[in-house]
């Protein structure tokens, strides 16, 4: 007979797998921040249940009427992200029956919960935290405080084994990384919040690293690389940002086996500011079928035909153009079939702009904590939509091909001899190395 154990625990279970790296298989039962609300639930009313009889789910030694633990009931909690459905603890034999406050007390304050499960899978919780989100109406905490403290302690082990995860078990091959400007402080700049995703090897879309309230300059962004290269994090083939310049030195920093894309989202918005509208279609076309050349030689000769086209009448555009052109066509390097989806960062933006419209929010009106919150519940939500790249045999092997040249380009550069990425970045640095 099977051992049984608190919902909690397998709804802990269920969360490490998802964060262990199958968070956009398409088989997964719920969305990233659906789990961490029900694991917040379940850990709440078997908190309660924990004081109402006086001892731990394990543990023996009832006194006759204190009552005992009596499996379990489904109940059902309807949010903003839809119906979830949660394991609450049954109790037997108490002189009273036993209902549970808290469980009555969700119902109204699913939103509150939502929060709490962003804020614990974004940047931990703390037991004040906890208290402000299970209190009633008159102000009444509906568990103690023990039951809170242990709650919270439990929530920040499992926020720790998310932002600390070893990264060496994704072999990431497309890095992306983009950074949104919001204003984090009243009466203060606007500060970007940095996010990093990528491909690997088998084409599942992984989330890497989340950072807010940060600046884009190259010190910054570096620290955010390095964290996740201490963390295991190896040589892409392929890194992919915008053109901010702290952002491209940092790439060139850390990844210098790395070859560089630009966003070409971003580029053809700066272009699309530079010309006329009555031009626009014809220009339009010139720059995407060179951006979209079957190989760079023929990219730059069709880049040479557009400069010499419009140079005269629209020099500002073509000088944005030329403007770090190579690292607008390094993505074909890359097999045909991942073209596409290697030259642009615009799923964070897109699913930014979505949250920020769905839920209403006024940007000046938002503290750090409501942007973490904002990005990392958008970024979950839609893990479960992110369609993993197809890689066949013929484009490994020319990944593989990819992977020389760029570590052979490297030694050149450097004059090392026959060591390759792997062998370079092989060791993990411990957290205590960390300057």
């Amino acid at each position: 007979m099977s051992r049984r154990i608190p919902g909690s625990e397998r709804t802990r279970e269920a969360l490490n797998d998802l964060i262990a790296g199958r968070l956009s298989s398409e088989n997964a039962k719920s969305a990233l921040v659906r789990l961490a609300t029900r694991l917040i639930i379940e850990e709440g009313l078997e908190g309660e249940v924990r004081d109402a009889l006086g001892r731990d789910y394990y543990e023996h030694g009832a006194a006759s009427g204190q009552g005992h633990r009596n499996g379990a009931r489904a109940g059902r909690l309807k949010t903003a992200e839809g119906f979830i459905d949660y394991s609450a603890p049954r109790v037997a034999g108490t002189p009273e029956p036993f209902r549970s406050e808290l469980r009555r007390h969700l119902k109204g304050h699913s939103e509150a919960l939502e929060d709490l499960a962003v804020e614990m899978l974004a940047r931990g919780l703390s037991v004040r935290d906890i208290e402000d989100a299970l209190r009633d109406e008159s102000g009444r905490l509906l568990l103690s405080r023990t039951a809170v403290s242990e709650m919270g302690e439990r929530l920040w082990e499992d926020y720790q084994a998310f932002s600390t995860r070893d990264l060496s078990e994704h072999d990431i091959v497309y890095l992306f990384v983009d950074g949104i400007a919001e204003r984090l402080r009243a009466g203060q700049k606007r500060e970007p919040a940095l996010a990093a995703w990528g491909h690997d090897s088998s084409g599942t879309k992984v989330m890497l690293h989340l950072m807010a309230g940060s600046k884009e300059d190259a010190e910054t962004v570096s620290a955010f690389f390095q964290d996740m290269r201490h963390r295991g994090l190896g040589d892409p083939l392929l890194v992919v940002s915008d053109g901010a310049p702290g952002i491209i030195k940092a790439i060139e920093t850390c990844f210098p086996r790395s070859e560089r894309q630009g966003c070409l989202a971003h580029r053809m918005r700066n272009l699309a500011a530079k010309v006329p509208d009555d031009v626009w279609p014809e220009f339009k076309a010139r720059v995407q079928a060179t951006y979209q050349a079957p190989s760079r030689a023929i990219a730059r000769d069709l880049a040479d035909g557009v400069a010499d086209d419009y140079e005269t009448g629209h020099p500002s555009a073509v000088a944005c153009f030329q403007d770090d052109f190579e690292a607008c066509i390094a993505h074909l390097k890359t097999p045909i079939t991942h073209r596409r989806a290697t030259r642009t960062t615009n799923l964070l933006e897109r699913l930014f702009v979505e949250e920020r419209r769905r839920l209403k929010i006024i940007p000046n009106a938002f503290g750090e904590k409501a942007v973490l919150k904002l990005m990392c519940a958008a970024m979950t939500r839609a893990a479960e939509r992110w369609r993993a790249v197809r890689i066949t045999d013929f484009e490994r092997r020319k990944m593989k091909v990819l992977r020389s040249e760029l570590d052979q380009e490297y030694e050149t550069r450097n004059g090392i001899q026959n060591r390759t990425s792997k062998e370079a970045h092989s060791t993990k640095l411990s957290s205590t190395s960390r300057t």
